[in-house]
């Protein structure tokens, strides 16, 4: 069931039927990875394409290298050029990207059962741990920024609030504004509830004196691998 469909081609070469049948398994495979990929994420129509279309063009290098060392060589010297001219993106892109390239070379090496078993499982491993549960402090992590007086030392000043309201925070930087008249304090922080949101702001604003404060989602560049 795992043996590659190329085994005995030897010098006789590849078929147009061999060929057609792992460039369709490969792009089947990369359609089905590109909608893995979609659940529960935030995505850019341009990375699915190209999420979509990567095993078969990987099927289709590896069978063209066929063993030739000269052309590895040159095939991965133009796939280091490429790597410097790409965006970094978060670590669940990466992770989609790596599987997409494992199964196109599983694919362009005859392994299309391989290739079919490594894409439904990890990519169906992936859909079942963003499902979990579990781990779910991105879900209430927050990026909290106060605005305080100048009179005001800024060092522990909500540690009180913070404890009844989130499990973790972290104050990540402070910026003088208004002239130096006021302080910015930006926070990272865990909610304990989301439902309890506006009454831990409620509490904030009764101590900065109604000054502004702006509460919202960590932005989901930051997740970087």
């Amino acid at each position: 069931m795992l043996d590659s469909i190329l085994t005995g081609t030897g010098e006789a070469g590849l078929t147009a039927g061999q060929m057609l049948l792992c460039m369709g398994t490969s792009l089947a495979l990369g359609m089905v990875l590109a909608l893995l990929h979609t659940y529960k994420n935030t995505y850019s129509k341009n990375f699915i394409v190209t999420l979509g279309i990567l095993p078969v063009i990987v099927q289709a290098v590896i069978m063209l290298v066929n063993g030739n060392l000269g052309t590895g060589i040159a095939v991965m010297g133009a796939f280091s050029l490429v790597r410097f001219r790409s965006v970094p993106g978060n670590s669940r892109e990466i992770g989609s990207v790596f599987l997409a390239m494992a199964v196109g070379l599983a694919a362009g090496m005859g392994y299309l059962a391989m290739a079919a078993l490594l894409a439904f499982t990890v990519g169906g491993a992936g859909v079942i741990l963003v499902s979990l549960p579990v781990w779910r402090s991105g879900r209430g992590a927050r990026e909290l920024k106060v605005t305080i007086p100048e009179n005001l030392d800024y060092f522990g000043i909500f540690d009180d609030i913070f404890e009844r309201y989130v499990y973790r925070s972290q104050l990540q930087r402070v910026r003088t504004v208004n002239m130096g008249s006021l302080y910015e304090l930006c926070y990272r922080i865990d909610l304990r509830s989301e439902a309890q949101e506006k009454e831990m702001l409620d509490a904030i604003r009764c101590r900065n004196g109604n000054l502004g404060i702006v509460c919202g989602r960590v932005p989901e560049s930051r997740e970087e691998l």
